[in-house]
């Protein structure tokens, strides 16, 4: 049998996944979780052979809630989880993938492709849903911007979001209004293949495009 802990904010959408899988032969429900940290309990205390897994969630995320049950269950017994969200945007299945997911499905999925992606990962193989590995291929194709790719000010809103502040905050310490600020961020998202501050910053750093420390 193959243990499964179901992971979603909703519970009409959480019945609906347990239903499914509790219909399906060689599928038990060992446990719910209604966020991140709920799930990293419970993955704990139930051991499931599979974690399906939100991405968004109220306080702590999908994306943490995977890294830490990776993490807080090091070695052949661990759990493997596999997303199962209605966002499929690069930031989102990377930062998933590098989290340590195994696999990646969307919600709209059809019921078999649920199952089989469950039993996939289970048995050590990668799931991805047609759409996100058609995005995964793309960004792995697509160029890597040279470091030179930020413009001086860029690097300076950039590097003031490292630091912590917000909009308002970068706007009086350059001297620009808020409005170009937002312009700022905008064109770094574009060029960096990103739409968050936190990836943005992540991945400036890894590309030495801000100092770190």
């Amino acid at each position: 049998m193959i243990r499964v802990l179901v992971v979603d904010d909703h519970p009409v959408v959480r019945a609906g996944l347990a239903g499914l899988l509790s219909d399906e032969p060689g599928f038990v429900v060992v446990g719910e979780a209604a966020d991140g940290d709920e799930a990293v309990r419970v993955a704990v205390e139930a051991s499931p052979d599979v974690v399906l897994m939100d991405l968004r969630m109220p306080s702590v995320d999908g994306v943490t809630a995977t890294a830490r049950i990776v993490a807080e269950r090091a070695g052949s017994a661990r759990p493997r989880v596999l997303v199962l969200t209605t966002y499929e945007s690069d930031d989102q299945i990377l930062a998933a993938i590098e989290a340590g997911a195994s696999g990646y499905l969307l919600k709209a999925a059809p019921q078999a492709e649920i199952v089989a992606g469950i039993r996939a990962v289970h048995a050590g193989q990668t799931a991805l849903s047609p759409a996100v590995a058609a995005r995964l291929v793309e960004r792995m194709l697509r160029p890597e911007p040279e470091a030179s790719v930020l413009t001086t000010r860029e690097t300076q809103v950039l590097a003031r979001v490292a630091a912590g502040d917000a909009n308002k905050q970068i706007a009086a310490r350059l001297g620009i209004g808020e409005s170009t600020v937002k312009t700022h961020l905008l064109r770094i998202y574009d060029k960096l293949g990103v739409d968050s501050r936190t990836r943005a910053v992540t991945l400036a750093l890894e590309r030495g495009l801000l100092p770190r420390g």
